[in-house]
């Protein structure tokens, strides 16, 4: 098994990438939208964390979030957002023995990636990259036109223009 090796500081800044098991035309992030915000929303008030950018596509999600001085528990929260998620939906889905053991449903991989945000420009560009990602995906040409992200909320607080990124997203410089 791998050595996973996280870093934990309390009231940190992290960037997340967190994906469906089964990613090759999956589209439950997306069709069960109110079910995944609800599942959010309740971690959210057990374990506070604020939220500085959030993208859903239909497979995966990526997200800018800082959690509480004195708090490092980012697991715990995404833990219970799977959870929750998953226990709001059909049981219908193909589950190896592996997952049947523990009692495991087949829809999250089990683990997800963080990383720690370092400075002003990492965040920038962690939020370009949440931003961008269902036009680098193929779900839109325009960043504004994708409905499941921060985006708009925004450009409504005038952090982004409206057009930003539309039609010349390859000038915009985003890490993975």
């Amino acid at each position: 098994m791998p050595n996973y090796r996280r870093l934990w500081h309390p009231g940190g800044t992290y960037f997340f990438t967190v994906n469906l098991l089964r990613r090759d035309g999956n589209d439950l992030l997306t069709r069960y939208i109110d079910l995944l915000r609800k599942s959010v929303l309740v971690v959210r008030k057990a374990h506070p964390f604020v939220i500085h950018g959030w993208v859903v596509l239909p497979d995966h999600l990526h997200c800018v979030i800082e959690l509480p001085p004195n708090d490092a528990d980012f697991a715990t929260r995404w833990r219970l957002i799977k959870m929750g998620f998953s226990k709001g939906l059909p049981q219908n889905e193909a589950r190896s023995n592996s997952r049947k053991r523990r009692g495991e449903r087949g829809i999250w991989q089990r683990r997800f990636w963080e990383h720690l945000i370092w400075d002003e420009r990492d965040f920038n560009a962690h939020m370009d990259y949440v931003h961008i990602n269902p036009v680098k995906h193929g779900l839109v040409n325009r960043v504004i036109d994708w409905p499941f992200s921060t985006f708009h909320k925004l450009v409504e607080d005038g952090v982004y223009p409206p057009d930003w990124a539309g039609g010349d997203e390859s000038q915009i410089n985003y890490q993975e």
